[in-house]
């Protein structure tokens, strides 16, 4: 049969990082590319015992059918949460319960986003989401990044250059796939245009938790006194990706339209899965829990950064962030990534190419895409030493 597809599917092309991992599925290859918290964060012992409880004391409760906004003890816990960072304002905010932070993203655009209107983002950004605001027929318009985050001046070039801009969406902590922090001054700036311009800031903060140097920075939902920012966060790389659980604070009525998106699209998310993390926030030492996870990324970070300044060329420019999950590299100028990346593969160490993270793909770019989390710390070691050899061989010490 000749299949006629929407015209919101035909565009769309499969996540370059989910092709990629495919070819890790060979144990020999070092998975530089994968975005997966490190084996050793899961608190697998916690989440066994709480099931086994849930399952015996509560069974119906975690299998039944419940209600769109979330398990009401898990919201009331991240609210209360939330407050504490202040990026929840008890009575100008309300929250959801979402089906990981992606989803948060994707029913933001939903309220938002007729076709054709303009959705701002950093470039480069999550390859996920933009698939999901293209899902839309969004017009994306990335927007220059510098080391303190998107550009306030591109930013507001951008504001004036396109039609209906209604949503600008940012990874302001560890930002992937850059690692770059954006900084309070850039932060005030993006809320001062956002209120300028009228648009909504759609604030994605899944590894802000996960900061191993440096100083917290206020989010930009800390700055917002007219319930401009969403802010979303997730569960994923706390606890466990396969659980899927995200969630939403925004203003009660942006709430009470991502809760109307979320019934026609999945009902609620997994209730035993919000019961899971409800008592691992608040029956388990939580701020522990996180304590140790910082542990582990400042150690395998450190092994990168080592490996990077010990074994690649010194024409390689790469990011230091100061927490998340990842290291963004730069080639020269006039490198072909493309080709870097396949010969990195067939020497059995899987990166992401940039343009898998461009709002338009089809835009030239020398960056990649490293991660420290997912492989062993020996194989980190091994994995620097190889592209570290590749990149000798193409630009020289």
């Amino acid at each position: 049969m000749n299949y006629v597809f929407s015209d919101k599917i035909s565009g769309l092309k499969p996540s370059a990082i989910r092709e990629i991992l495919k070819a890790t599925a060979d144990p020999d290859i070092i998975p530089f590319a994968a975005g997966n918290p490190a084996p050793d964060a899961f608190p697998v012992d916690e989440i066994r015992r709480i099931t086994a409880d849930i399952l015996a004391e509560d069974p119906i409760a975690a299998l039944q059918y419940s209600v769109t906004e979330g398990y009401t003890p898990l919201r009331d816990a991240v609210k209360k949460r939330l407050s504490s960072q202040h990026s929840f304002k008890e009575g100008a905010d309300d929250l959801i319960i979402t089906s990981g932070g992606q989803q948060a993203a994707e029913l933001s655009c939903k309220v938002f986003i007729n076709e054709g209107d303009t959705l701002l983002c950093e470039s480069p950004s999550f390859v996920g989401c933009l698939n999901s605001f293209k899902s839309y027929n969004a017009k994306l318009a990335g927007v220059e990044m510098d080391d303190e985050g998107i550009s306030a001046q591109a930013l507001e070039n951008a504001c004036k250059s396109n039609k209906n801009v209604k949503l600008l969406y940012v990874i302001p902590n560890f930002q992937n796939p850059s690692g770059r922090c954006m900084s309070m001054k850039r932060r005030k700036e993006v809320y001062d245009l956002a209120r300028r311009y009228n648009f909504v800031i759609l604030e994605d903060n899944p590894y802000g938790e996960l900061r191993f140097s440096g100083e917290d920075i206020p989010s930009i939902k800390s700055l917002d006194t007219e319930g401009r920012v969403i802010y979303s966060g997730s569960f994923s790389k706390v606890i466990a990706p396969g659980m899927r659980v995200g969630f939403v604070s925004a203003a009660p009525e942006i709430i009470s339209k991502i809760v109307v998106c979320k019934q026609v699209s999945d009902v609620h998310s997994n209730i035993l899965a919000q019961m899971i993390c409800h008592r691992i926030l608040t029956e388990c030492d939580f701020e522990a829990h996180i304590a140790r996870l910082r542990d582990i990324y400042r150690r395998k970070y450190g092994i990168m950064a080592a490996g990077i300044k010990e074994h690649f060329s010194s024409r390689i420019k790469v990011t230091e962030p100061e927490g998340g999950l990842f290291v963004w590299g730069e080639l020269p100028e006039g490198s072909d990534m493309t080709a870097f990346v396949q010969t990195a593969l067939e020497r059995k160490v899987a990166v992401v190419p940039g343009s898998a993270f461009l709002p338009d793909d089809t835009m030239p770019t020398n960056g990649f895409r490293m991660n420290f989390s997912t492989p062993t710390d020996e194989r980190l070691k091994e994995g620097c030493e190889i592209l570290g050899k590749l990149t000798k061989e193409l630009y020289g010490e």
